[in-house]
């Protein structure tokens, strides 16, 4: 039988609770500690969990085998540069950091050190994406949303890399590797003095066109994609779960249409249910064996936060005021 994994958990607030909780619970994995720079709210995790509370970042890097980091997105990179460096794999929370230039760094180091560098793009183990998977084929449109009350954490980046890159890395990765060759957007910051509301339009070289919403001042949360191919249609509530297929049914015949479902049969999209981060642990541990590749790799993070960062400045670039006519 496979030994547990020894992994450690560095930011331990809301989000790396979770980590720790999960991975805690886990049979392949060995939580040998947490770390967080409030030495209490570390403390306060481990004796929840039974782990320890480490001192230092140093000292949990020297007792885990690998670690997933959890911290601020403005420290992702000074703190996944310092695990990579010390020859540990990374499961990085997205974003994978919050520039272009410190996402190449983690993903160069990475790539020096021939060790793994998963992000956490969570929404790729949502159960209404993993149903999705078998029917999806060449989408042609593809439709976001995703609105979220205000609340402070994560308003120290703009909403593109809060909340929209969820979506994008989705559509990236429906995309098929295909390069985004035109993104226009328009948004505005309205309480956290970034974007916190950005609508785009994104145009990819293989003829996909995507657009995509996301706001953090909303009144109530929306997780929506809908994808649009040539036999029809999947609307996904990323929030529940829940999907469902619109399929064009075969010899139908335009003046016999009374309702919709003469044109499209309506399949339900289930997966098995799970907790989508337990999965996405589990996936990275099988990664850090060697038992398949990252489903997140650090590229495809890197071109999440590209991506996020091309709509920001196609908002800025609309919010200019236009040149005097001559």
């Amino acid at each position: 039988m496979t030994r547990p994994l020894p992994v450690g958990v560095i930011g331990v607030g809301m989000l790396g609770w979770h980590h720790a909780r999960h991975l805690m619970s886990m049979p392949e994995a060995d939580l040998v500690g947490v770390y967080d720079i409030r030495p209490a709210r570390a403390q306060q995790v481990a004796q929840a969990l039974g782990t320890r509370a480490c001192s230092t970042r140093e000292e949990l890097l020297d007792r885990a085998a690998a670690v997933t980091i959890a911290v601020p997105t403005p420290v992702h990179a000074e703190v996944g540069l310092a695990a990579l460096e010390a020859g540990r794999p990374v499961l990085m929370e997205k974003p994978l950091a919050a520039t272009l230039e410190q996402a190449d760094a983690l993903v160069d180091t990475a790539a020096r050190r021939s060790l793994l560098l998963q992000v956490g793009h969570i929404e790729r183990f949502n159960r209404a994406i993993r149903a999705a998977e078998p029917y999806l084929d060449r989408p042609s449109f593809i439709e976001g949303e995703r609105l979220a009350p205000y609340q402070p954490r994560g308003t120290d980046v703009p909403v593109v890399l809060d909340l929209m890159v969820h979506d994008l890395d989705l559509i990236l990765h429906l995309a098929g590797g295909a390069a985004a060759v035109d993104v226009r957007a328009n948004g505005a910051a309205v309480l956290s003095g970034l974007l916190d509301v950005v609508h785009a339009r994104v145009e990819f070289a293989n003829g996909l066109v995507a657009s995509v919403t996301a706001s953090r001042i909303a009144r109530e949360r929306i997780r929506r994609l809908r994808v649009y191919q040539e036999e029809g249609y999947l609307s996904l509530d990323l929030a529940t779960g829940r999907g469902e297929f619109l399929r064009l049914r075969n010899r139908w015949a335009p003046g016999e249409v009374r309702e919709l479902e003469d044109v499209a049969e309506r399949i339900p999209l289930e997966a098995p249910p799970a907790d989508a981060l337990r999965l996405e642990l589990a996936s990275f541990i099988r990664s850090v064996r060697g038992d398949h590749d990252a489903v997140v790799a650090g590229h495809e993070g890197r071109a999440a936060v590209a991506l996020a960062l091309q709509v920001a400045d196609a908002v800025h670039l609309a919010s200019l005021p236009s040149p005097p006519e001559l």
